[in-house]
Order: C-alpha cells, then structure tokens, then sequence
C-alpha cells in the first residue's frame, strides 16, 4: 500500500528482491496539469508496468476491502505513505500483520511530514523506523531502524532519495526477520514528537532569525513546495538554493546587503545569500539572472 515515489522505491526494491507481491493499493487517480488529466500515483505506475494487480478503493472503513482482502490473502501488508488510516479488520487480517516504513526515528517526528521538519529543525541525524502497525498514527512497535546523515547543505530532494534507499533496505531485512521468526518489536514509550503538514506559513522566511535556522527552513522545503520572502514591491519570491555567507555583517534584517553571483541578505546573526529563486510568474533561474533583470537593488528590504 502506497502512493508517491518514496512509495514506489520500497515497492521495486521487493520485487527485485523475488518477494510474491500479491497486490498493490494505491489511492485512486488525481486530476494533475493544466487540462486536469486524471493520472496514476507512481507507485501505481510501476506496478502497471510490472503487471502487478492494482486496486484503489474509494475506502476502507466498514468493511469495503474485505472480500478483496480475502481474495489475495496476504500474508504480510507493508504500507509506505499511503496516506489513509487502515482500520482494524485490515490490520489484523495478515499473518504477519501490516508493517510501516517512516522516515523518521520514531517516536521522534510521527506525523505527515517527518524528512521536511527534521531538516527546519537543523537534525544532523534521521531515518527509518519500520514499525508494526496498530491503530494509532506512527505508535507501534518499531521492529527495526535504519539511521542516516543530514549533510549541511542536504535539501528535502537529498534527503528524500537517501531515506527511500535505506527504507528499501529496511523494508526487506525486516521481512527476512519476521520469515525467521527472529523480529523483536520495541514500544515507543510515550514521549514523542509530531512533524505536522507543511502549511504556506512555514513556507515565509522570517530574516528575524538566526541565518542557520533561514538556511535550514530553505533547505528542508526545497525543491518543494519552496519557501518565499517578497520583494519590496510585494511580489512573492521562491527560494530554491542559498548558503551561508561569510560577507561582512550590517544592517538591518531583510536587507540586501550585497549583490554579486547571489542575493546577500541580513539575518539576525549573520548573512544568507541567495543563490537560485523563482519569482512570481516566472520560472527558476539563477541569482545572478533575476539580479541582471534590476529586480533588486543594494539596500531593498525583503520580507
């Protein structure tokens, strides 16, 4: 069960892994583009092409999925951001139960958004929990962790590709425990952290702030859906890629401090430069671009 390409990844890796996909569940299709076309997620796009069986159930509640369950008998179900909550009959109807692959170390970060808040948060450190589902949001049992750097200059994209790669390895050393009979399963204890849906307010840039919380909140929605600042004429600028600069401080917050191949902007302690935006109506380009085009000037306040 699964939907984007995070999804898709854990989803290749068992099939080339020999395991006996008996079926894939995947939301149904989305209008997508301008002219609205209805369009497969990527999970169901690869198990199109697999010809794998795929089904999209409008729901699950009240029994609406169980004779399908019990046509493909599953023995084990592995879900990877599905995106809905698997009420108790499907929970309890495997062998093996249903198990999750988050991308986070659980009980850190449960929640809808757990690769983008560890990146805000300045985390040097994340993973991958599998866990055995229960009826709770991201609270069973973890039956095993996989941990992963957060490189300094590690955007959402980066992070993305690195957990999709150790959840699929995750993924199958968990099956190989439970076929063994060899998988342990930890409780989470009770504290714990959320990683709430990114909302556009965490998207707008606060300068107040210190640069590496700019540069954290920066990277972690980028490439997207990007966060903004605005010009001082109002207009919404995206910022795809910046890093911390070591040009001379002054100044107040928001300012231009400098233009070279980049966008220098005062922080609170220090100074961000912009490196490739996306203006309002117009599509990404470099610094040194957008600068050229006399959209911004020396002493322009942002924000």
């Amino acid at each position: 069960m699964g939907t984007p390409d995070f999804a898709r990844v854990n989803l290749q890796s068992l099939c080339d892994a020999g395991e006996n996909v008996v079926g894939v569940v995947t939301p149904q299709d989305k209008p997508r583009g301008r002219g609205l076309v209805l369009t497969p997620c990527d999970v169901k796009k690869y198990a199109m092409e697999k010809g794998l069986p795929v089904y999209q159930p409008v729901t699950l509640k009240d029994g609406a999925f169980l004779n399908t369950l019990k046509e493909l008998d599953p023995e084990l179900i592995i879900v990877v951001a599905y995106g809905k909550i698997l009420p108790e009959y499907v929970l309890n109807y495997p062998k093996y139960g249903c198990i999750n692959g988050h991308a986070s170390i659980l009980p850190e970060y449960r929640g809808a958004a757990p690769m983008q808040r560890a990146i805000i948060d300045g985390k040097t450190e994340t993973g991958v929990s599998i866990q055995r589902m229960d009826i709770g949001l991201d609270t069973g049992d973890v039956i095993y962790v996989e941990r992963v750097s957060i490189e300094d200059n590690d955007n959402f994209e980066a992070v993305h590709d690195k957990l999709a790669t150790a959840s699929s390895r995750a993924l199958l050393k968990t099956v190989e425990l439970l076929k063994n009979g060899e998988a342990t399963y930890t409780p989470q204890g009770e504290e714990f952290t959320y990683a709430e849906k990114i909302t556009k307010e965490d998207c707008y840039i606060d300068f107040k702030d210190t640069v590496q919380n700019v540069h954290n909140r920066i990277r972690g929605l980028s490439p997207i859906p990007l966060a903004f600042t605005k010009t001082k004429e109002g207009k919404v600028l995206k910022i795809v890629k910046a890093h911390i600069s070591d040009a001379c401080k002054g100044g107040n917050t928001g300012e231009v401090t400098h233009l070279d191949n980049a966008i220098h902007i005062m922080c609170k302690d220090g100074v961000i430069a912009l490196d490739v935006v996306v203006p309002e109506g117009k599509g990404k380009m470099n610094a040194r671009d957008f600068i050229n085009g006399r959209k911004i000037a020396v002493g322009d306040i942002l924000g």
